[in-house]
């Protein structure tokens, strides 16, 4: 008999992403199903990347990261909102977000504790939460307003809530949480004495006149969260993978236990140069916006053209719509697979972004942080397919 291998993490099977990468790959179609831009990150950045890579030096950094990163991401946390921390002790450079995420919930869970999940959520939440041995109480968010709802949000905590674990602006759902929401939770979270996590990886794509408000931020809520951040997305250089926490010092210091342990430490040469991204004037910052929120307006408008209703979205990569305005019946995962093989467009049915009972199923997540012609193309080519419908 084979002993049975853990199955908190193999009981997932293969990530949504992946299955329909590979059936865009597949059937040659415009891949906008996963989150990650078609061209590359400025050029100066890479640039200093480069030239750390060719000087030096290639060998483990600090576990905590570069000094010059830990103080460039303790200096943007005080410029975009006033937040002050010190770079030796409340910044934790990681590989990526989702070691930060990582790194987060195995410091902070203890088995049997509670973790408040807002959905739709990010594929890794659940499986990271499960492998911490967290027990998750879901929040359902639904469109095509994605309003956070009292009642619910009440209903998941405990005397057992451990911590929340809180995306904004959230993946998949483009939300942007108002300063009323975040009051609420963290009202909710001081009364139970709980941390927060906060998934912030999108904190410089905000549309219009909303604006970015990180939790940390609220009254009393400074000492009990850490805030993530991505170089990924600010840059579009997802495949960096550069990450950091901010925080508390007790807090930097648990988590930094965890970190020493997965990824211990990430590429110097591509830290010092996302030190030196970070660094950039206010119109990089205000260029970045201003870029996406062209695209999703571009691909918004040509998706209401051909017939789809679609959900708001105030901030990230991703524009979500609903496929019974065309009057499509059947599911959002049987939609996906028809347009990727039949229209040569790929998206990712939002179902797959809920765990719990009662979520729709009539809505699907297109990304939209393409060039314009990419962006265009799947506009024809979806406009060509329901035409003859």
């Amino acid at each position: 008999m084979v002993k049975q291998t853990n199955d908190v993490l193999s009981g997932f099977g293969t990530t949504i992403f992946e299955v329909m990468s590979k059936l865009a790959m597949k059937h040659k179609a415009i891949n906008l199903g996963q989150g990650f831009p078609d061209e590359d990150g400025p050029e100066d950045i890479r640039a200093m990347a480069a030239k750390g890579l060719m000087e030096g030096p290639n060998q483990y950094p600090p576990m905590m990261g570069t000094p010059a990163l830990r103080q460039a991401v303790a200096d943007a946390n005080q410029r975009f909102y006033g937040i002050a921390v010190h770079s030796d002790s409340g910044v934790l450079i990681t590989s990526g977000a989702t070691e930060a995420l990582t790194d987060c919930l195995m410091a902070l869970i203890n088995p049997g504790d509670e973790v408040v999940l807002l959905e739709p959520l990010y594929d890794c939440y659940l499986p990271l939460v499960l492998r911490a041995g967290g027990i998750p109480k879901f929040v359902r968010l639904d469109p095509p307003h994605w309003n956070l709802d009292e009642e619910r949000l009440r209903k998941a905590f405990s005397s057992k809530t451990k911590l929340v674990l809180l995306n904004n602006p959230m993946n998949p759902t483009g939300k942007v949480f108002s300063l009323q929401e975040l009051e609420l939770l963290a009202d909710l979270i001081l009364e139970h004495d709980a941390y927060a996590v906060c998934d912030e990886v999108y904190e410089h794509i905000v549309f219009g006149l909303n604006r970015h408000i990180p939790l940390a931020t609220l009254p009393g809520m400074g000492d009990r969260t850490v805030r993530i951040g991505s170089a990924g997305k600010t840059f579009s250089l997802t495949g960096w993978k550069v990450g950091y926490i901010t925080g508390a010092e007790e807090l930097i210091g648990r988590i930094a236990k965890a970190h020493q342990f997965i990824t211990f430490t990430t590429v110097p040469a591509l830290q010092n140069a996302v030190a030196f991204g970070l660094a950039k004037d206010d119109f990089f910052y205000e260029q970045l916006r201003i870029s996406m929120q062209s695209k999703r307006d571009f691909f918004r408008n040509g998706l209401r053209a051909i017939g789809f209703n679609t959900a708001d979205c105030d901030g990230t990569y991703f524009l979500n719509a609903d496929i019974s305005s065309i009057g499509y019946q059947g599911t959002d995962e049987e939609f996906c697979r028809l347009i990727t093989t039949e229209a040569g467009v790929a998206a990712l049915p939002v179902s797959a972004f809920y765990a719990s009972e009662g979520a729709k199923t009539n809505f699907v997540r297109f990304c939209f942080c393409k060039r314009e012609d990419v962006l265009e193309e799947a506009i024809r080519k979806l406009g060509d397919f329901f035409a003859d419908k």
